[in-house]
């Protein structure tokens, strides 16, 4: 069944096979961030084994007019099962949710197959901001008919993960319990990106993948965008700085959260300014949004898209829940297009300026955390008990940060990983080894450094380490080729 044109998503494939297989009827939801590749994961796996597919579409001010938003979303529904066989001649237009179920339940029962696949996308759009309707019936329509057939696979997906956590994964009615799988789709992978860009024609070094990764993250819609007649420094010109749509991109991204859409993208552009991230109650001051409930929510459910991360940073008097935005298109957007007028050509003016560095060396560290896997292969660590960031001061009184702390109890030991973006093999001179040091000291002073434990002092960077007098002060190199394992 599994098609031979999906990049990675191994363990997804498995469990849409797996349900396929089964002997009883199968719910699954696939929630993520937009453009993630859920519909093309789908349609791939089953393809012609679908015999039933609805679409539901983004209509702008779609509560101000619901009535009209619940008729055409209906007569799409109905469009669907024509295309999909029903015959019109007895089956009039449905006026209601309960009567397109019914007209469903009809068109499965006309089609003779051992398994039955119904693809809803899309699924919160089609529902509309009023929801409750349509989330009955598709429950009442699984629990009274479709669960019993033992024949059906019920997929839905949807980007409006806030929608899809409160009225399917989590919900509490018709459908609480009912889903027996969830799949939350992820990006690709550095190691995922390179099979794609082989797949198709591209010759790049993975320095230059980094330098896409970091740009456009493992999306496979931006990675589409790119041409392989075009080299890396082009084609992001082309995607961010000479087309006016990428405004509407960055929209696109939180479209669909209804109400609540610029509630997001307005905590989305405060983290955006603030690339190590910011507390709750500074997310609260800065927008003027009571800390509690509402707050937490949507950071929630950013972080559930895969937009934000929540990391523990210790150091001070308590520890403290930083929320820092990981989505690396939205981060490219924010520093370079949001408040700025670019123009063809803009980027390639821009590499190798300071701009760039800071950029691309605060971009590699995300790029880090996110194959945080990838490292620990690279360490040969059989587990890490805990990974956090630490903040504080030396004996000396000067401040000292440290971005990423691995701590692995089994060998009683901290790795302390100091990460660094470079074009170069990295060379350690003598200001930068008493900066280390500093912070090596400072952290094993702290109350979070168990004494029991040993030290070791890694450089994560792009091309390696290079010879020189101070360079001992590194007890393990992880380099670019490392995070690039699968």
């Amino acid at each position: 069944m599994k098609s031979t044109v999906i990049i990675g998503r191994g363990k997804e494939i498995a469990i849409l096979e797996r349900i396929y297989k089964s002997k009883k009827s199968e719910f699954a939801a696939i929630y993520g961030r937009r453009r993630v590749g859920k519909s093309f994961l789908v349609s791939q796996v089953y393809g012609e084994k679908i015999v039933f597919t609805a679409v539901g579409t983004y209509i702008k001010d779609g509560n101000k007019n619901f009535e009209t938003y619940r008729r055409l979303q209906l007569d799409h529904f109905y469009d669907s099962l024509i295309d999909a066989g029903l015959d019109s001649t007895d089956n009039p237009r449905p006026t209601c949710w309960r009567e397109a179920f019914s007209l469903l339940k009809k068109l499965l029962k006309s089609i003779n197959l051992r398994r039955k696949v119904i693809f809803i996308d899309e699924l919160p759009w089609l529902a509309g901001p009023q929801s409750a309707e349509m989330v009955s019936e598709l429950g009442y329509f699984w629990n009274s008919w479709a669960d019993s057939q033992r024949n059906i696979v019920l997929v839905v997906c949807g980007s409006a993960t806030s929608w899809m956590l409160d009225n399917v994964i989590h919900d509490y009615g018709g459908l609480h319990g009912r889903l027996t799988e969830t799949i939350r789709l992820a990006p690709f992978t550095l190691a995922e990106c390179e099979k794609y860009y082989k797949k198709n024609g591209f010759r790049l070094s993975r320095y230059e993948m980094c330098i896409a990764y970091m740009a456009l993250g493992g999306i496979p819609f931006y990675l589409d965008k790119l041409r392989n007649n075009l080299t890396i420094t082009e084609n992001i010109d082309n995607i961010f700085f000479a087309d006016n749509q990428i405004h509407q991109e960055f929209k696109d991204v939180y479209t669909g959260l209804y109400a609540s859409k610029e509630r997001y993208m307005d905590i989305v552009k405060a983290l955006g300014g603030k690339f190590y991230g910011m507390t709750q109650s500074e997310i609260s001051a800065a927008l003027k949004i009571k800390s509690g409930g509402t707050l937490s929510a949507l950071l929630s459910n950013l972080m559930e898209s895969g937009i934000v991360r929540e990391y523990p940073r210790y150091g001070k008097q308590r520890v403290e829940t930083v929320y820092q935005l990981k989505d690396f298109f939205s981060l490219f957007y924010l520093r370079f297009i949001d408040k700025h007028q670019p123009s063809q050509g803009q980027w390639n003016t821009l590499q190798g300026t300071p701009a760039f560095y800071a950029w691309a060396g605060e971009s590699f560290e995300l790029l880090c955390t996110e194959h945080l896997l990838q490292i620990q292969d690279a360490l040969r660590l059989p587990s890490i008990d805990r990974n956090y960031c630490w903040a504080g001061k030396g004996d000396d009184g000067k401040g000292a940060q440290i971005d990423l702390v691995l701590e692995c109890r089994a060998a009683r030991t901290d790795y302390v990983c100091e990460m660094k973006f470079s074009r170069f093999k990295y060379s350690v001179s003598q200001e930068l080894a008493d900066n280390f040091l500093n912070k090596i000291t400072a952290f094993q002073s702290s109350k979070m450094f168990d004494k029991t434990h040993s030290i070791q002092f890694v450089l994560i960077t792009t091309m390696g380490l290079a010879n020189g007098e101070h360079a001992s002060i590194v007890n393990r190199i992880v380099t670019l080729d490392d995070i690039f394992r699968t």
